[in-house]
């Protein structure tokens, strides 16, 4: 839990980049909460394109992370024009597969680019936020695995540059696990000039790190955070306040200058209470958003 007594203690943090300055970050929404609300009517999120833009849209959001199920190839024509019809920006799109192993990661790498292509076809697209998948079990994967994965994210990042993409490791509790090894790993062997981070906050916090010791140790390669809180554990409806003291975030990143995308991405657990519509508990999390990190979406 990040405690406000924390926050005088960010303030003498290193900075983002040396020389950083002019806080712009974006506001952004995750489209991740869908695939999770028509699951529960045994429903997909691809076939409920247009519906997930307009409710976003409704919420107030100008820009959008979408997950590759969107640009499925069978269905990524229809979605890229609803895309462009409802004038919302898609800077960055959500991927995730295996690279420890030779097999899956030469089939990670192939499907990744071809869906950089299709998504390019629907406007200009900024970043891939990538994971790399955890084994079975979420068994830690050993050196060599890792070093493997960590030459694979180098060689997507060098293959996406050519297609004017950059490349951002996201993570999950799996790499949090033996004091965030794996997450570190990446951090220490990847090419910082090729592969930036996209710190999920809460994931650090479940995976029982801390993350302003992890924000600070990412800093000079942010490019995104992904938002959400809990209360008592149980992620809440709504991105606000709880567990995670955001205005220790928010100041650290202000100090630093920070440019990059506050991705507001709700997830629910199973006891998360659920009091109001999804598109209102959009509009509330974007007006905490704007609040604690004081940006316009």
């Amino acid at each position: 839990m990040l405690r406000r007594r924390e926050f005088l203690a960010t303030l003498s943090c290193a900075p983002l980049a040396a020389g950083a300055s002019g806080y712009e970050p974006v506001v952004a929404a995750q489209a991740y909460v869908f695939s999770q609300v028509y699951a529960l009517h045994d429903q997909k999120i691809e076939d409920h394109y247009s519906e997930v833009l307009e409710t976003l849209k409704g919420a107030g959001f100008h820009t959008v992370e979408l997950v590759s199920q969107f640009f499925a190839p069978d269905v990524a024509s229809n979605n890229a024009q609803s895309l462009m019809l409802s004038r919302l920006k898609c800077p960055i799109v959500y991927n995730s597969g295996v690279l420890h192993t030779a097999d899956g990661a030469k089939t990670t790498m192939q499907e990744t680019l071809a869906l950089v292509k299709r998504v390019k076809a629907s406007g200009p697209l900024d970043l891939l936020n990538f994971n790399a998948n955890p084994k079975p079990n979420k068994e830690p994967k050993t050196d060599a695995e890792l070093a493997l994965q960590a030459e694979n994210l180098n060689k997507l990042a060098k293959d996406l540059k050519k297609m004017g993409v950059r490349l951002m490791l996201h993570q999950h509790d799996a790499e949090m696990a033996q004091d965030a090894r794996e997450w570190r790993q990446m951090l220490k062997t990847t090419d910082p000039k090729l592969v930036e981070i996209c710190l999920d906050v809460h994931w650090v916090l479940r995976g029982g790190q801390d993350p302003m010791t992890l924000l600070k140790e990412a800093a000079p390669r942010l490019a995104a955070l992904h938002l959400r809180n809990s209360k008592k554990g149980v992620w809440t409806e709504a991105f606000g306040e709880g567990d995670i003291d955001y205005t220790a975030v928010a100041a650290f990143l202000k100090q630093g200058g920070f440019k990059g995308y506050l991705v507001v991405e709700l997830a629910y657990d199973k006891q998360t209470e659920m009091t109001l519509s999804l598109e209102a508990n959009l509009r509330s999390s974007r007006e905490y958003a704007e609040k604690v990190f004081d940006v316009k979406a």
